[in-house]
């Protein structure tokens, strides 16, 4: 007799969400053991939210986002259903109560749920923000804009059409993304931001000086120090603006609010779990309740609630082995923090432990100021490892210094070099060694978390160049920091192995040669109508 497959509910259909679907298919390929079910609240399919910025400033269509081709899911027997809520979990009887756009009804049974709800986007009960009384659900003025999900930026660049001028709340990663791409709408555009600097959580005082002063050479205004206290529709011949703290005015079509998110915990609140700032949860990601579990931005492991896409990724992985009995002793132990401003004419990334005094005694710290040509570079060692860096302005050391630090490789000698990246980049033995000992697991494109194993195969089933490996794994065609470290893979590979012929994959999903990671699905069934 064969055996009842497991129910699997997830409840959010976000990037955390959909990936652990697809790590759990890729466990069980023939869906003889998991049926799973991803409850999605937004009417799409699940998008790449990293692209969103790349929206807005006309680089790609919503469409292009799509993690997945049409059709994607439903080949690999898994039921998405969008556009619906869980609005109740009976957790003693497993049972889930989804509710459609339409107010119609239906009850799920499951033998394991998991919450990846993610995050909202916040917005201050600022005068003027809410079409009526704040709150969490609250509809947003007219002119006012949450730049959170797909809809957002297209009710962005539907806005941005009729606009002169924006003001952005909030200068981190989001509103300097938004910013820009409103800028190349040809928009006037204002950041208003209440700390010092901008991205202050991610730079230290010279870096986020040089910063501002790279944001406001791409055409932007930036006013720091201080917080929008209302905003003021269009009447009785007066254009839109809002109020800052100093009483001062600025002129607003459109407001686009970027002012932090919060972890969407209504659910698990409803169904008596331990919550903290998010959904507390073990090393194995379970929650308080039996059978359920939590990751992504809606969790809590160890004191920290995640806000970027990579944690997200690993907590799935590390679910899928935990769920299918794949690794019994799979834990995850949290990620290494990268962020990487993917926005037109800044090159941005920070990772690690930033927060350092040149001077510290426990660290070697490297820094490099060029605030005239917008380039700020700090890179933070410690027994000459990578455990932090600013790299602003210096593109070509990027993608080379993000794989030490993702690797924990020991870094080479040559200091000044090391932070020109050219001791990591060029053509040489030191690189073929390092590239020889960087493991099949290690992330090279982050944005669409594509592995060297990936590449690998890829290469050697033809995909031979940065443009071939691009259409076969998506590497690249993000925010494109990863291209140095893409060519430089290919050339090492030229150089120890010859180039096979293409041979199409015995299976679409498969995994990786070192059998750690899922290859990724190919650019032209994922992005139908133009590589992001």
């Amino acid at each position: 007799m064969t055996p009842t497959p497991c129910r699997v509910l997830v409840v959010g259909n976000g990037m955390a969400g959909a990936r652990l679907a697809e790590e759990i298919r890729h466990r069980d390929p023939g869906a003889t053991r998991f049926a799973v079910t991803v409850v999605g609240e937004e009417p799409h399919a699940a998008y790449n939210r990293v692209l969103l910025s790349t929206v807005v400033a006309g680089g790609i269509t919503p469409r292009d986002t799509r993690l997945k081709p049409d059709g994607w899911w439903a080949a690999r027997h898994v039921d998405v259903v969008t556009g619906a809520r869980v609005t109740a979990v009976d957790t003693a009887g497993r049972l889930a109560t989804l509710t459609s756009a339409d107010g119609a009804e239906r009850t799920l049974a499951w033998d394991e749920l998991v919450l990846a709800t993610g995050s909202t986007a916040f917005v201050p009960p600022t005068e003027g923000l809410y079409a009526g009384p704040p709150g969490p659900d609250a509809p947003l003025a007219d002119g006012v804009v949450a730049f959170r999900t797909v809809d957002d930026s297209s009710r962005i660049v539907a806005a941005a059409e009729s606009a002169s001028t924006a003001v952005v709340l909030g200068g981190g990663l989001l509103g300097l993304e938004a910013a820009r791409g409103l800028l190349a709408r040809g928009v006037e555009v204002t950041i208003v931001h209440p700390q010092d600097f901008p991205m202050d959580r991610q730079l230290d005082l010279d870096g986020g000086a040089v910063l501002t002063r790279v944001v406001r050479g791409i055409g932007a205004r930036l006013v720091l120090g201080q917080l929008v206290t209302a905003r003021h529709a269009a009447r009785d011949g007066e254009p839109a603006h809002v109020v800052l703290t100093d009483g001062s005015a600025l002129p607003a079509d459109l407001v686009v609010v970027a002012a932090g998110v919060r972890p969407r915990t209504d659910l698990a609140v409803a169904m008596g779990l331990e919550v903290d700032r998010a959904v507390v949860v073990d090393d194995r990601l379970a929650t308080s309740a039996s059978h359920v579990h939590a990751i992504g931005e809606c969790s809590q492991h160890r004191g920290e609630v995640p806000g970027l896409v990579q944690p997200g990724w690993d907590q799935a992985r590390v679910l899928a082995d935990v769920l299918t009995g794949s690794d019994a002793t799979a834990t995850y132990e949290g990620t290494s923090v990268l962020t990487r401003l993917k926005a037109h004419d800044i090159d941005l990334a920070s990772m690690g432990t930033v927060d350092v005094d040149v001077h510290d005694p426990g660290h070697e710290v490297l820094a490099f100021t060029d605030p005239v040509r917008g380039r700020y570079a700090k890179l933070v060692l410690r027994q000459d490892r990578l455990v932090g860096a600013i790299l602003l302005g210096v593109g070509d050391a990027a993608g080379a210094l993000t794989q030490l630090y993702d690797t924990g490789a020991a870094v080479p000698r040559d200091r000044l070099a090391l932070m020109l990246g050219r001791a990591v980049t060029r053509s040489s033995a030191p690189e073929t060694a390092n590239l020889a000992e960087m493991p099949g697991s290690a992330v090279i494109c982050r944005c669409n978390t594509v592995t060297k194993s990936a590449i690998v195969g890829a290469f050697r089933a033809g995909a031979d160049t940065v443009a071939g490996i691009a259409e076969a794994t998506r590497a690249t065609t993000g925010c494109g920091s990863c291209k140095s470290a893409v060519d430089g893979l290919c050339t090492w590979l030229r150089s120890v192995e010859p180039v096979s012929a293409p041979v199409e994959p015995a299976h679409p999903a498969h995994t990786s040669p070192d059998g750690n990671s899922p290859t990724p699905v190919p650019a032209p069934a994922a992005l139908t109508e133009g590589a992001a």
